[in-house]
């Protein structure tokens, strides 16, 4: 059967033609949204700060930051590595820390050493550019008093120390 339909010619002839309409599609409305939406352009950079007297340790700081603007910011991401001379050294990795305050206090670092910090605030638009780097400095370790080399006698003392930190210390405070 499929042999005899196939060696048939069929004309097939369609009765009426096929409407098409042309339709314009109104996307007024679709244009009005998308204007009223108000685009959060991402945040400027943030300003950081010196190094504030006191706001150090030995193994911690304080770092802070703010940003002059009336940008909408989520979060702020604050970078830090230690300084160092040699190029490539290990101890130059960097460091990321994700933070919601405009201030964070870093800890298990090392004492009497530079570090450089640098801040970018987020939105939903995206990442700021970063601040301009400022460098802070941990305190030194306390001194090591050679009790050994003490002398004393009734109108004077002689105390000898020796200082655990690599970098030189500028000076240092004794207290009686």
């Amino acid at each position: 059967r499929l042999e005899e339909f196939l060696k048939k010619e069929v004309d097939l002839e369609l009765s009426t033609l096929p409407d098409f309409e042309e339709r314009v599609i109104d996307v007024s409305e679709v244009e009005q949204l998308m204007n009223s939406i108000n685009a959060i352009p991402a945040p400027c950079a943030p300003v950081i700060n010196p190094q504030a007297p006191n706001a150090v340790t030995g193994t911690s700081l304080r770092v802070c930051w703010g940003l002059f603007s009336d940008d909408t910011v989520e979060s702020y991401q604050l970078c830090y590595r230690p300084v160092s001379n040699e190029r490539h050294s290990e101890e130059q990795a960097e460091h990321t820390l994700k933070v919601k305050e405009t201030y964070c206090t870093i800890t298990d670092l090392l004492p009497n050493t530079q570090y450089e910090f640098w801040v970018s605030a987020l939105n939903a638009s995206g990442i700021s550019p970063p601040s301009e780097r400022a460098v802070y400095v941990t305190a030194p370790s306390p001194p090591t008093i050679k009790s050994k080399k003490i002398r004393s006698c009734e109108n004077a003392a002689l105390v000898c120390w020796e200082s655990r930190d690599i970098n030189p210390v500028d000076s240092y405070t004794v207290e009686l």
